[in-house]
């Protein structure tokens, strides 16, 4: 057990490092879309035409939100495409760690309780927690 424990920590520290040089990041993603104009004489409004374009468009919800910004082909388009990366990288890195974080949870031992009043308390306690959380619907302990 104290072997994968150290494992498990170096593995931990390990993500921690590489979450620190994951740099510049943001959420969204990236589309490319072709627009018809709407004139008549326009060479878009013929039959088979995929439109005006392409124009890049990065886009993203947030708090329930949406945001979305036309890019420039070249530096900026490559300088959002860099940081939509680094943030997939920052997901990955968190899931890992939170993964990590549980098999080490998973190793500790449950502590145990000394005596029939202290498991008492420990119940009245839990109850009281539960009962403010869930408005007096409470589990039985």
């Amino acid at each position: 057990m104290e072997d994968s424990l150290k494992v498990l920590e170096g593995k931990r520290k390990s993500l921690y490092q590489q979450l620190e040089k994951t740099g510049d990041f943001r959420r969204g993603t990236i589309s490319v879309n072709y627009r018809k104009c709407g004139k008549e004489n326009c060479i878009c409004a013929r039959e088979g035409h995929p439109g005006h374009g392409p124009q890049y468009l990065w886009n993203t919800t947030i708090k329930g939100k949406s945001y979305a910004k036309n890019l420039k082909l070249g530096p900026e388009l490559q300088k959002y495409l860099d940081e939509i990366a680094n943030y997939r990288n920052f997901l990955r890195f968190c899931d890992e760690l939170v993964q990590v974080n549980e098999e080490i949870c998973d190793l500790w031992s449950v502590p145990e309780v000394k005596g029939e009043q202290e498991r008492e308390e420990l119940k009245k306690k839990l109850q009281r927690r539960f009962r403010k959380k869930y408005r007096g619907k409470w589990i039985g302990l």
